[in-house]
C-alpha cells in the first residue's frame, strides 16, 4: 500500500470515527410513556314524582358513573347507571333493591328501564303494535318503584359505560368476564350505599337472563352476596334450545308452538284452529313433544307414510303449504319461517315479535331482511331515552348512547365450540341458597326466546323437588318485549308485585324465627 492510499484510509477513518461521535452526542429524544389519564366518577341527583296504582310516589333519580378497579386499585372501567330511589319508606331495612339489565350481549339497559320497570315508559299504542310521533315519554303506571327501588346498569362498552383509558375493552366482552364486571359494579354499588342488609334482587332480560344465572352463582360464591330473588324476562339459559345447526333437532321442536301463536296472529289456520288460541296452542305442544319429536328423532328411517302424516300436521299448525314442510324436511327455523309465512303478501314477520309484519322486497329470499319488529321501536327508545337522561336527569354529555354496541368476538369460554348452558349455575345457586325465588316471563309470540324452550330448560334443571315451588313462570301475550303490549304490562305488573310480596314475607317469617332460636 504506497503513500497516497494509506493517507485516504487514514482520512477515512477519521471521518467516520467523527461522524460516530456527532452522533452519540445528539441529544435523543426521550421515549417515556405518556401518563395515564385517570377517569373521574360523576353524580347527578335529581327529585321527582308518579303516580303508580293510584299512589303518589315520591323519589330521586340518581344518574351517574361508578369506577370498578382491579386489586391492585388500578382503573378498569367506567360502568354508567340510573338508580331509582324512594326514601319515603318506613324502614330501609326492609326496602328491596333490583338490579336491572338487558341483554345481547352488546344491549343497555334502556328496553328494560323505558320499557317496564323504570318510573317513566315509552309512549307506544296498547297493541304495542304501532308508535305515534312525536316520540315521547309518559309516567309508568306499572313502574316497579312502589315495590322496590331500582338500579339500571348498562355493562362496559354499552349506554355510557367505557374502559378506562388504555385498558381494552375485550377483557369485558365474555361470558364469564362480562359477569365478573357486573358482579364487581353490584358489590360496590351495595357497599357505598349501605345495602348489604336489605332485600336484594337482579332482573335481566334475553341475554341478561344469561348473566342472570351467572351472575347469582358468582355473587353468591365470590363476593358471599346472597339474593333473594331473579326474574328473568324473555329467558336463554341453554342455547342448544335455540341454536338451529345441522344434527341439533331440538330448537325445530320447542320453535313449532312459536310458530303456531305467529299463524293464529295472523290468521292463517283452520277456521277451527282460529277459534281458541290457548286451546291451539296447547295441542300444538302435545304435538310437537310427541309426535314431531319422535318422528325427527327417527330420521331417515321414518316411513313414507308417517313422513306425510308429519308434514300435514306441521302445516297444519304453522300455515306453511305442505309442499314447503316437505322440501324443508320437517325443519323449518326461524328466519325461513319470518319470511314464508306472509310470502305471498310479500311481507315478512318479527323474530322479536311475531305478531308485526314488514314490507320484503326480495320475495324468493330464503330469510327475512330486516325484523320489522326491531325497527319499530330502536328509534323511539333512541329518541326518548337521549332527550330524558339529559333535559329530565341532567346528565349532560355529548358522547354517543350506545343503546346497542358491538361486542364481537364474544368469548364463551369453557362453551367455545359448544352450547352455551347455564342453566346448572342457576341450579346450583338456588341449591346453595335455598331461599332464592325465580320469576320467569314469555311472550307466546316471541321467536327469539321461545316460550316453550324456555319451558323445556326450566323442566330440565333437575331440581330438588322442594325447591319447584321456588321458580314461578307465567306465558304472556306478545313478544320478546311482551310488556310494550299494556294489557300485558299491567298484567306482569300484577304477577310481578305478587313475587315480590310474597318472597318477602318469607324473608321476614325466616327472620323471625332465627330471632326466636337467637
Amino acid at each position: 500500500m504506497n503513500f497516497y492510499q494509506t493517507a485516504f484510509l487514514f482520512s477515512l477513518l477519521i471521518a467516520i470515527t467523527n461522524l460516530v461521535q456527532a452522533d452519540e452526542s445528539t441529544e435523543k429524544p426521550k421515549t417515556e410513556k405518556e401518563p395515564k389519564k385517570e377517569i373521574k366518577e360523576e353524580v347527578v341527583t335529581t327529585s321527582h314524582s308518579v303516580n303508580i296504582d293510584g299512589l303518589e310516589v315520591l323519589y330521586k333519580a340518581t344518574v351517574g358513573t361508578q369506577i370498578i378497579k382491579d386489586d391492585k386499585g388500578n382503573s378498569k372501567a367506567s360502568v354508567f347507571y340510573i338508580a331509582y330511589t324512594n326514601d319515603n319508606v318506613e324502614s330501609k331495612i326492609t326496602r328491596p333493591v333490583t338490579f336491572c339489565f338487558n341483554g345481547g350481549p352488546g344491549s343497555s339497559s334502556v328496553w328494560l328501564h323505558l320499557g317496564i320497570f323504570g318510573p317513566r315508559r315509552v309512549n307506544i299504542n296498547d297493541d304495542g303494535l304501532s308508535v305515534d310521533q312525536p316520540y315521547h315519554l309518559v309516567d309508568n303506571p306499572s313502574s316497579l318503584l312502589d315495590v322496590t327501588d331500582l338500579v339500571f346498569i348498562d355493562p362496559v362498552s354499552t349506554g355510557f359505560s367505557r374502559p378506562a383509558p388504555g385498558e381494552d375493552a375485550k377483557q369485558f366482552h365474555g361470558v364469564d368476564e362480562d359477569i365478573q364486571s357486573v358482579a364487581e359494579f353490584i358489590r360496590l354499588y351495595t357497599t357505598r350505599n349501605e345495602l348489604w342488609e336489605v332485600p336484594k334482587f337482579i332482573a335481566g332480560e334475553s341475554y341478561g337472563t344469561t348473566r342472570a344465572a351467572g351472575l347469582a352463582q358468582e355473587l353468591h360464591d365470590k363476593q358471599h352476596l346472597y339474593l333473594d330473588g331473579i326474574l328473568l324476562i324473555s329467558t336463554i339459559l341453554n342455547f342448544q334450545t335455540i341454536t338451529f345447526t345441522s344434527g341439533n333437532d331440538l330448537p325445530y321442536v320447542l320453535i313449532l308452538p312459536s310458530y303456531t301463536a305467529a299463524a293464529l296472529s295472523h290468521q292463517k289456520l283452520s277456521p277451527e284452529l282460529q277459534k281458541d288460541f290457548n286451546k291451539t296452542l296447547l295441542a300444538a305442544e302435545e304435538f310437537a313433544k310427541n309426535e314431531y319429536a319422535l318422528a325427527l328423532m327417527r330420521g331417515d328411517t321414518i316411513s313414507p307414510e308417517d313422513h306425510l302424516a308429519i308434514v300435514n300436521k306441521i302445516a297444519s299448525y304453522t300455515g306453511l303449504t305442505k309442499t314447503y314442510v316437505d322440501q324443508a324436511n320437517l325443519r323449518v327455523s326461524i328466519l325461513r319461517f319470518a319470511q314464508e309465512l306472509l310470502r305471498s303478501e310479500k311481507r315478512n314477520i318479527g323474530r322479536f315479535d311475531s305478531r308485526m309484519k314488514g314490507i320484503t322486497s326480495d320475495v324468493c329470499s330464503d330469510s327475512i331482511e330486516f325484523d320489522p319488529s326491531f325497527d319499530l321501536i330502536m328509534g323511539l327508545f333512541a329518541a326518548t331515552f337521549n332527550n330524558y337522561v339529559r333535559a329530565d336527569l341532567n346528565w349532560k354529555s355529548d358522547e354517543e348512547y350506545k343503546i346497542l354496541a358491538n361486542v364481537w368476538p364474544w368469548n364463551y369460554s369453557t362453551a367455545t365450540n359448544q352450547y352455551l348452558n347455564v342453566a346448572d349455575k342457576l341450579r346450583d345457586v338456588m341449591n346453595k341458597n335455598p331461599s332464592l325465588e325465580v320469576y320467569i316471563a314469555s311472550g307466546f309470540n316471541d321467536l327469539a326466546t321461545p316460550y316453550f324452550a324456555t319451558n323445556y330448560t326450566i323442566t330440565h334443571l333437575n331440581l330438588d323437588p322442594s325447591l319447584n315451588s321456588h321458580i314461578t313462570s307465567k306465558n304472556y301475550e306478545g313478544g320478546h318485549m311482551m310488556y310494550l303490549k299494556y294489557a300485558t304490562m299491567i298484567k306482569m305488573k300484577a304477577d310481578i308485585s305478587s313475587f315480590f310480596k310474597q318472597r318477602l314475607e318469607k324473608r321476614q317469617q325466616q327472620f323471625a324465627i332465627i330471632g326466636k332460636k337467637a
